[in-house]
């Protein structure tokens, strides 16, 4: 596939996604939308590839929409536009619009490298793993905009931070830092600017090399799933994921290594 405002390649196990209109902080736009989808699923269907890390070129991860397509929407009207975008898009919680990254089998982590505001914000959101420069900066935006909590973040949200910081950051829509977002907890951990794609590298190197991918796959469906799920149901669904963990590859390779003091040969099987 051609690709035009994004960029993707494949190394050592890990698929990197990296937006690509650094001279706009990597606005949204409908060309990226395909094309960030499309890599997503073709990473996704690699059996080479192990996790993907989606970041930005440049200083900023997403400034959120572009301006242009906002402008659009408030001369041309977005009713047909908005039913449009949804029209095809299958029914289910995590495979409606920008919402499908939990439904892929592989890990996704966010290199948050800069500003991710309103749209760039919610692309974070979706993913498994939310690492930030300490010169990012994120916001909601949308309230001072008119707008509303667009595309499912009044779910996510919440889940993530919890209701009080999503009610301060949706309703207030003010800039917070890095240091902000992980005593929320909305990233993981933050590293230094100058260091930051070596040590979200090391982060990732690690799940690639020392976890079993059949783990990872059944641990995020696991996850996933237990967002609405009862504690009974999510039991149950572990007791059988248990059981057949036991007849596989992984599990006998990771008793394996481990007796045998050595790294770990996983085949995801």
């Amino acid at each position: 596939m051609e690709r035009h405002e994004t960029k993707f390649e494949i190394a050592d196990a890990v698929a990197t996604i990296k937006l690509n209109r650094p001279d706009k902080l990597n606005a949204w736009t409908e060309v990226m939308e395909s094309e960030v989808e499309a890599a997503m699923l073709e990473a996704d269907k690699d059996d080479g590839v192990r996790a993907i890390v989606l970041t930005g070129e440049g200083r900023g991860f997403c400034a959120g929409a572009d301006m242009s397509l906002l402008k659009d929407i408030v001369e041309q009207g977005s009713r047909g536009r908005i039913a449009q975008a949804h029209s095809n898009q299958p029914r289910g919680d995590f495979a409606q619009k920008y919402t499908y990254f939990p439904a892929l089998s592989k890990p996704v982590i966010a290199a948050i490298n800069g500003p991710a505001v309103g749209l760039g914000l919610i692309l974070s959101l979706y993913c498994d793993l939310r690492f930030a420069s300490d010169s990012a900066r994120f916001s909601t935006a949308f309230a001072r905009r008119g707008l509303i909590a667009e595309y499912g973040i009044a779910w996510m949200l919440p889940r993530i931070v919890g209701l009080p910081n999503a009610l301060d950051l949706l309703f207030s829509a003010r800039t917070i830092d890095a240091a902000d977002a992980l005593r929320m907890g909305l990233v993981s951990q933050v590293f230094p600017q100058a260091e930051f794609l070596e040590r979200v590298r090391e982060r990732v190197k690690e799940l690639v090399t020392l976890s079993s991918p059949r783990s990872l796959r059944i641990m995020k469906q696991q996850i996933y799933l237990g967002l609405t799920q009862t504690l009974a149901e999510a039991s149950q669904l572990a007791q059988g994921e248990l059981i057949r963990s036991l007849d596989c590859e992984d599990f006998k390779e990771g008793v394996a290594h481990f007796r045998e003091k050595r790294a770990p040969v996983f085949t995801g099987k």
